[in-house]
């Protein structure tokens, strides 16, 4: 495990809570998000690889070692025990269907003294789990790097931070953290980001994996909800 350092898919969680209700902000592809993050940690971790020798882009295994994160290895055990290779939107859909994965990331996170479990009442009558913040630095110093990486025109950004960065801006979650009109004024910096430019080819190719993915996943999602009315 990587020391003190939060994986991608607890800082997505992270910034996607309310800090105090420890609830999760609307408006927000959050879990698929999750889902993304998972995926583009893999690629990072280099457990996992995109073979794109086909017209579709399927997923594979690269290394099978254990990453020390659970749901990171149970990931990497679902990929690697398939019975078919699927595609990359395919892996971000069954990775933010997991069962109970916001209550699993938020945990982690309870774990390592950032946030804390607890319940409240809605509408008087049903019960929620809720994670509200308790160490605030984390995410201070998470916004920060964001911060840097959104605002200035630097190219020192380690990987990690700009696919995060692209990750949070694709999904809604970046609008939570920054002033939406001082977003707009940074349009094609985002895209600089978004697109993978201010980096490596390996994080490059996590990034076009996980937004081809997101954006697949959200699609369909919305064609089956739509389906159903």
């Amino acid at each position: 495990m990587r020391g003190h350092r939060l994986f991608l898919h607890e800082e997505i969680m992270l910034l996607a809570l309310r800090d105090e209700e420890g609830t999760v902000v609307g408006g927000t592809h959050y879990s698929f998000a999750l889902g993304g993050a998972i995926l583009a940690e893999l690629l990072l971790q280099e457990r996992v690889k995109v073979d794109d020798s086909r017209r579709k882009k399927l997923l594979t295994v690269k290394s099978a070692k254990p990453i020390g994160e659970p749901l990171l290895d149970e990931c990497l055990e679902k990929v690697r025990s398939a019975k078919r290779r699927a595609s990359l939107q395919t892996w971000v859909g069954r990775f933010a269907g997991i069962k109970q994965l916001r209550h699993r990331v938020a945990l982690a996170l309870c774990e390592r003294g950032i946030l804390r479990a607890d319940e409240d009442t809605v509408l008087l009558i049903f019960k929620r789990k809720v994670y509200p913040e308790v160490d605030p630095k984390p995410e201070r110093e998470l916004i920060e790097r964001l911060r840097q990486a959104v605002f200035t025109y630097t190219n020192e950004l380690d990987a990690h931070t700009v696919v995060l960065a692209a990750l949070a801006n694709g999904s809604g979650i970046l609008k939570l953290v920054f002033d939406k009109k001082k977003l707009k004024g940074r349009k094609k910096r985002l895209e600089q980001l978004t697109k993978g430019n201010v980096a490596g080819k390996a994080t490059k190719e996590a990034i076009e994996a996980m937004q081809a993915a997101m954006v697949a996943a959200m699609v369909a999602t919305t064609v089956a909800v739509t389906a159903t009315h």
